[in-house]
């Protein structure tokens, strides 16, 4: 019998609001955390806005001379996960060796440390080689961004890396699932980081015609899901931790449980690089798998937390996917989009999402929509607009759309 797996602890460093108590405060205000990018010279770029986080000081979790050997995505994801375990009472330093070994790390990333590799082809074309990191390749691969969380806290159970695009941290948080299921692992440190501002991703990203260019003047309402006028996704960055364990481990220590994931669905439309078939069948059968796991109907859906990018294509199959998957209920449930407030913060996605839903099931409040004043014909569910409302959520839908013909869903089940 497969066992079942909690979420103890959660940890944020977002645009909006560092540490989850601020995150959970600016969400369910509506608050938009898109500004204009001061992290380099954006101004011969015709998109200037992101989901910066401006206020991070990186040296309260990195020393100085490690700093340049690493991506930033290395201290977003140190302080989210050290904010996550501390809130599930967790010491590393005062974990055995046995204790230790019982903790894995499970990180999602979807461009992980392409920023740093960016900086380092700058320095070396300018003709600086003697500034350029000795570790570029091995900070400049994905792969070890985990063992830099493991190593920091001494965890020394797993540490895998899962970059799938816009799914990286919900498929993560879903590997971690299936750890914990196994009886593998007690405990997992999961969730995902991702920093892509730097001048030549966004410099890749406006070529693809992707990123709005229409909302220089006024970042906060740039990011705009389900919207009429919506015009493309805005970049942002940031890192959202979970302690996930296994459901008796946790009740025996008495630590405080935020929900189950209780169903996970995963496929692939097999179709294009970046585009959705129009049909949205694979993204809804990821979710009918994630509920079918969990055991549940679509009348047992109380909330679903959107993928939301605000591009033409997502929004529009996204909204034809939950009629899909949800039938006759998909026109009465409440779903939010969080990326109107924070833009797309790429392979974090899934794990910001889990953390506003989380946030909303704790509070018995949907955060809202923001920027959704003229709601796209072809987009006619409930996107929460404007506005926060009440509601008690037993049971929610996390949904992901990547890069890829990717598609991933998450139930979350509230513990009683």
């Amino acid at each position: 019998m497969l066992k079942r797996a909690v979420i103890t602890g959660m940890g944020v460093v977002s645009p909006n609001g560092i540490g989850k108590t601020a995150f959970c405060q600016a969400i369910l205000a509506g608050k938009s955390g898109v500004k204009k990018i001061t992290r380099f010279d954006a101004s011969d770029l015709p998109v200037q806005i992101a989901g910066e986080i401006q206020d991070f000081n990186e040296l309260d979790w990195i020393e100085a001379k490690e700093r340049k050997h690493v991506s930033r995505c290395v201290p977003l994801a140190i302080a989210a996960s050290a904010e996550a375990l501390n809130d599930a009472g967790i010491d590393p330093a005062k974990l055995s060796l046995d204790q230790q070994r019982e903790i894995g790390v499970a990180l999602g990333t979807g461009g992980g440390a392409h920023d740093f590799t960016d900086q380092q082809y700058h320095l070396y074309y300018q003709g600086k080689i003697k500034q350029v990191s000795i570790f570029t390749i091995p900070s400049g691969t994905m792969g070890t961004m985990s063992s830099e969380v493991s190593m920091r806290f001494g965890l020394r159970g797993p540490s895998h890396v899962v970059t799938t695009g816009c799914t990286s941290s919900t498929d993560a948080i879903a590997h971690a699932l299936r750890e914990i299921q196994l009886g593998v692992q007690s405990v997992m440190l999961v969730g995902g980081a991702d920093a892509p501002l730097a001048w030549g991703i966004v410099k890749a990203f406006t070529l693809m015609k992707i990123m709005t260019q229409s909302w220089n003047h006024a970042p906060e309402r740039g990011s705009r899901p389900f919207n009429l006028d919506r015009d493309g996704f805005v970049v942002a960055e940031g890192s959202w931790m979970f302690v996930l364990e296994e459901y008796e481990h946790a009740r025996a220590r008495g630590a405080k449980i935020y929900a189950e994931i209780a169903g996970y669905g995963s496929t692939c439309e097999a179709f294009h690089r970046v585009r959705l078939q129009e049909c949205g069948e694979e993204p809804a059968r990821a979710i009918e798998l994630a509920m079918k796991e969990a055991g549940i109907s679509p009348a047992n859906i109380d909330y679903v937390n959107l993928h939301g990018t605000s591009t033409d294509l997502n929004d529009r199959i996204e909204t034809r996917a939950l009629k899909l998957a949800l039938g006759e209920r998909a026109a009465k449930v409440p779903m939010s989009a969080l990326k109107s407030q924070i833009g797309h913060p790429q392979g974090a996605c899934g794990a910001a999402g889990v953390a506003a839903t989380l946030i909303a099931m704790q509070h018995s409040s949907i955060p809202p929509t923001i920027n959704l004043e003229n709601p796209d014909p072809e987009c006619d569910l409930d996107y929460v607009p404007e506005l926060g409302r009440k509601a008690e959520i037993e049971h929610a839908i996390c949904n992901c759309i990547a890069f890829g013909s990717k598609n991933s869903a998450l139930v979350l089940r509230r513990v009683i």
